[in-house]
């Protein structure tokens, strides 16, 4: 799982760069950089990119939904579906890793918001 949640970073790192979330409340940023986009397209890469770690990500999108809706609805026959929706659990702990954001959880964010969110990110 290790290496979904490198792949995972990567990409917030290259959505922050990309300034996407500009202008939103910190609380939103997290819908912005992986609810808004799929993170993959196409049955065979997400395949490909869940591998061996398929059921890892299965049993960790079921205890989300559960916990937090009392029902799992991601269609878990679907790899897409199931890399996407990891991507976004993933991402809500990649972002956790950021102070600034905290901080700024009820306030617009700037680019150099953005740009202290992606060093505080990549550092951890």
């Amino acid at each position: 799982m290790e290496n979904l949640t490198k792949d995972v970073k990567a990409y917030v790192v290259t959505q922050l760069i990309d300034l996407v979330g500009l202008d939103s409340d910190g609380s939103d940023l997290h819908h912005h950089l992986l609810n808004e986009d799929y993170f993959i397209i196409g049955t065979h890469k997400a395949k490909t990119w869940l591998g061996e770690n398929v059921f890892e990500a299965i049993d960790l999108i079921k205890e989300y939904e559960e916990f937090n809706f009392g029902s799992v609805s991601t269609d878990l026959s679907d790899p897409e579906k199931v890399a996407n929706m990891l991507a976004y659990l993933l991402g809500e702990g990649i972002l956790q890793d950021s102070q600034h954001l905290v901080d700024k959880w009820d306030e617009t964010l700037n680019e150099i918001d953005l740009g202290i969110i992606c060093a505080q990110i990549e550092t951890a």
